[in-house]
């Protein structure tokens, strides 16, 4: 006897297609993602219904350490500057490389190893950044320096595109949303605690003890996501969805949605970026606030950050498409306010809480709706240009808001904010119908539906 063959999911889904055609079998959903859990002990794909918190609490906490990595040099300026020998703004410098390598290269890293293990690749990836920092720690001069932070680049560009699409991969569709926020809660973390904390371990022993510090500590997290990260299945080598349904109807892509939400990413980054890049100058040259509280004011910006993800997790995950566009009207509303008031302290500081609350809204939401409306096939991919993005508006941000600086001063940094933003929430409300749509056809829920696009 012949052993049978154990049929693909895509063949199995296709003939219970054609079966539920001819009245034999109830159809199956059809745009419901494959969204898969694998073991350690099996290859067959198991769709998980519930929150594997071991696993996505593990992945928050390594982003919390990315994060911490990748900013902890613009706590650290006046050490590292001394101690290499270099200015400030060199140091400075070394947050953006890092920034424009991800822009560089995360796609086409995410291409290279479409076919390694997400694991596996997860935990390599952490274990290159351990090495990022610890050649940091020990090179002695700014050249070698910089050589570390590209390579951590790569790596955090890797990391930041799979990130997402992992923990969109260990639930079903309609956990997606709150999957993703605690996966990423460890980013807004980072802000709050993980670059202060870093700043101030610095001072304490060092910046170079510092950074061995967070080695350690990403080396700790590598273990951490190899023991409780539930494996998952990997994109197929071959991305192409089909072009018609059953009965011969074009199905419209998922490029064109995606790509207008990684457009209106990469403007509503610029936007914040060049804003918040220069808000201590800001605090102190413009609003007055002495420079002993801006570090009290930044904690309170973060803190209403941090409080937003409560609500990206809860209501605004079953109404990502509403919750998105509540977080850009109010960043546009609140920064307007700022420039027009910031001879106002209160007034500043309120408007500073409602764009701290608000801005915390839109990478998670604007990610869980980027991922859900790409194909399931597609979605490291579509991780990898949503990082590109986020890290081209991080950059560019930068830049820009220092041009404007140097031609205008600290009072035209929160108009260029509020413009850039306000043009990222006429895109996304341009394209607000096409992703609805497209969030329907590859993962919808019922929520969702409710949702008027």
């Amino acid at each position: 006897m012949v052993p049978a063959v154990p049929e693909s999911p895509g063949r199995a889904h296709q003939r219970a297609d054609e079966l539920a055609a001819r009245g034999t079998v109830p159809a199956r959903v059809n745009a419901i993602p494959e969204i898969f859990l694998m073991t350690s002990s099996t290859t067959t794909p198991v769709r998980s219904n519930a929150l594997p918190m071991l696993g996505l609490i593990a992945l928050s906490v390594s982003v919390f350490l990315s994060i911490t990595s990748e900013m902890m040099p613009t706590g650290l300026l006046p050490e590292m500057s001394a101690d290499l020998g270099v200015t400030e703004s060199q140091v400075g410098l070394l947050v953006t490389i890092f920034a424009f390598t991800v822009v560089l290269t995360s796609t086409t890293m995410i291409r290279v190893t479409r076919r390694l293990p997400r694991h596996t690749l997860m935990v390599a990836i952490l274990l290159t950044l351990a090495l990022c920092n610890v050649l940091t720690a020990v090179l002695p001069s700014y050249p070698a320096i910089v050589f570390a932070r590209i390579l951590g680049g790569v790596a955090h560009g890797m990391f930041w595109s799979l990130t997402p699409a992992y923990a969109s991969r260990l639930v079903a569709p309609h956990l997606i949303g709150r999957a993703i926020t605690i996966a990423l809660t460890g980013g807004t973390l980072a802000m709050i605690l993980g670059v202060p904390l870093g700043t101030a371990l610095g001072h304490a022993v060092g910046w170079r003890v510092a950074f061995g510090a967070v080695a350690v500590a990403l080396a700790l997290g590598a273990l951490a996501v190899f023991f409780f990260l539930p494996k998952v299945a990997q994109d197929p080598v071959t991305p192409k969805a089909a072009k018609t349904d059953a009965a011969g109807n074009k199905v419209p892509g998922s490029v064109l949605p995606v790509a207008l939400i990684c457009i209106m990413v990469a403007l509503t980054m610029t936007g914040y970026y060049a804003f918040f890049t220069y808000i201590t100058p800001f605090f102190i040259g413009f609003i007055g606030i002495p420079a002993e509280l801006v570090s009290v004011a930044l904690l309170g910006f973060g803190a209403f950050g941090a409080i937003s993800l409560f609500f990206t997790g809860g209501i605004f995950s079953r109404l990502p498409l509403r919750g998105l566009a509540i977080g850009l009207v109010g960043c546009v509303v609140a920064v307007s306010v700022i420039a027009m008031t910031a001879q106002s302290p209160i007034i500043a500081a309120i408007a500073m809480a409602i764009w701290g609350f608000c801005f915390g809204l839109i990478p998670p939401l604007a990610q869980t709706l980027m991922l859900r409306a790409a194909a399931p096939e597609n979605r490291d991919n579509a991780g990898a240009f949503y990082t590109t993005a986020f890290n081209l508006g991080i950059g560019g941000g930068a830049l820009f808001g220092g041009i404007l600086l140097s031609a205008y001063g600290l009072g035209a940094l929160p108009i260029l904010s509020a413009a850039l933003t306000a043009a990222g929430l006429v895109l996304f409300l341009i394209a607000r119908g096409r992703v609805k749509a497209a969030v329907e056809r590859h993962s919808p829920t019922p929520e969702l539906a409710e949702v008027p696009a």
